[in-house]
């Protein structure tokens, strides 16, 4: 029997986002290229940037 891929929201996005003045987002830890090609991205890209971002302590969620 196969693994279900673990269930997240379509985009690491949490509305705090600091791309403009940073590399990387203060809020979902994606870089701004990422960020800019998320729509674009294969299931496989995301899933890698999501288990880094995660690694990282991201996304931080306000409250």
């Amino acid at each position: 029997m196969s693994e279900s891929p673990p269930q997240r929201p379509d985009t690491p996005c949490v509305a705090v986002c600091s791309t403009t003045f940073d590399d990387v987002c203060r809020g979902c830890g994606r870089t701004v290229n990422e960020v800019a090609h998320w729509v674009f991205m294969t299931e496989e890209e995301k899933t890698k940037v999501w288990e880094r971002i995660t690694a990282d302590g991201y996304p931080r969620r306000q409250g």
